[in-house]
């Protein structure tokens, strides 16, 4: 069969087994990109290749996967571009922000150490061959830092919780926490990547410096006032709009050439553009319902791909239960303790920390760095595609819990809020 066919094919399988598990995780409460991200594992080796390793192997056969990475790629750029544009301060964000800063900060820095601390008991049997410690040390423990602020916001939304107290403490914290991650991350990609020494290091920061600087210092201006011209209502025409695309597949190739992840540089064209939920929804109608529903699937299916069963053999089972150990017990105590230090009580802190802890498809990019970088192998990769998993399906029970059923239902958002996630 050639490869065109076999790719639809591919398409129609990923996408009928992400919108069955998307509706059924729904009913339950929980996101639907849990059910895709699900999907990915149930399609990969340790669930169809086990039951039917003939035909997993016949439709995702290695040589006919190209046509399905770049359709990932594409969908993984467009995706973060989106989540850069969403990224900002709720309402009413300034009396909080105090807490929030300290949120953000502990919930990034307890996970990174807990990170740091197991590292050693895994570099030995899962690090890939001539990976030393440091550099898997330090993309571990930038690992366990990421909170999705995309799911975050939606489970929030869900619980009509948007607008109370631990919500906009929530919302602040995480989208300061997720910058403060990403710039770890790529601080910690440069270095790994870097495979001149401190000169290719110094090469690749001070490149990514000039390129951010460029970005908000010439083109965020000049976006501005172009769009403030020509898309006054907030949507722009097909003309500016492949403009904007054209800015964000450039910048991908700027970061991608620079040693860092074509994610950055589309990250960095969403935070540059302006503050407005009118062109926000614009962007959501026109490209994220496409690269949610079709292309991220695509990258699920992909992760899953790349898991194994032998990651939870020998060694294997304690090494995930120390990274779910670091991954739950850092951003829980972490967003705690800044929530506490914030004024909050325990009831809301916990509530609080509970939020951070999800981490969803912002793990499986960070996962994918790494993998590409080669800093960690398909073992690591099979754990921390777990690990996100289960911490985004344990927030939504943790909030209930800990903010009460009641309580999270109390507060009726006066306004729609769009969130990144899975569209109805």
């Amino acid at each position: 069969m050639s490869h065109f066919p076999l790719l639809l094919l591919q398409l129609v399988a990923i996408l009928g087994v992400s919108r069955i598990l998307a509706a059924l995780l729904g009913r339950i409460g929980q996101p639907p990109v849990i059910g895709e991200m699900i999907a990915g594992i149930m399609l990969g080796p340790i669930v169809f290749g086990a039951l039917a390793p003939t035909a997993q192997a016949f439709l995702f056969a290695p040589a006919s996967l190209s046509a399905l990475n770049g359709l990932s790629e594409i969908g993984l750029v467009l995706f973060m571009f989106i989540v850069g544009a969403e990224l900002r301060l709720p309402g009413g964000a300034r009396r909080h922000l105090s807490a929030s800063a300290m949120v953000g900060v502990l919930s990034v820095a307890l996970p990174f150490a807990f990170g740091l601390a197991i590292s050693p008991a895994l570099h030995g049997n899962f690090a890939p061959d001539g990976v030393a410690f440091w550099p898997f040390a330090l993309f571990m423990a930038a690992s366990m830092a990421i909170t999705a602020f995309p799911i975050l916001a939606r489970i929030l939304k869900e619980r009509r919780m948007t607008e109370s107290p631990i919500g906009r403490l929530s919302l602040t914290s995480a989208a300061l926490a997720d910058v403060l991650a990403w710039i770890v991350l790529a601080f910690v990609v440069a270095l790994i990547s870097s495979g001149a020494g401190w000169s290719g290091f110094a090469i690749t920061i001070l490149g990514s410096l000039a390129l951010a600087g460029f970005a908000f210092g010439v083109l965020r201006p000049w976006l501005g006032k172009l769009l403030a011209r020509h898309a006054a209502d907030g949507r722009p025409s097909t003309g500016w709009l492949a403009m904007i695309l054209i800015l964000v597949f450039a910048a991908a190739a700027a970061t991608s050439a620079l040693g860092l992840h074509a994610v950055f540089g589309a990250f960095l064209v969403g935070a540059i553009l302006p503050r407005d939920n009118r062109l926000l929804a614009c962007l959501i109608e026109r490209l994220e319902y496409v690269a949610v529903i079709v292309l991220m699937p695509v990258f699920f299916a992909l992760a899953g791909l790349n898991t194994t069963p032998d990651a939870f053999a020998g060694a294997g089972l304690g090494a995930l239960l120390l990274i779910m150990a670091a991954a739950v017990f850092g951003k829980i105590l972490g967003g705690a303790a800044g929530a506490r230090m914030g004024g909050f009580g325990w009831s809301d802190a916990l509530a609080v920390g509970a939020l951070m802890n999800a981490r969803a498809l912002m793990e499986l990019i960070v996962m994918k760095v790494g993998l590409d970088i080669g800093v960690i192998g398909n073992e690591i990769f099979t754990m921390l595609m777990v690990m996100a998993v289960v911490t985004t399906l344990m927030t939504t029970p943790l909030l209930i819990a800990f903010s009460g059923r009641r309580r999270a239902h109390a507060v009726i958002e006066p306004e729609s809020q769009t969130s990144t996630g899975n569209p109805p």
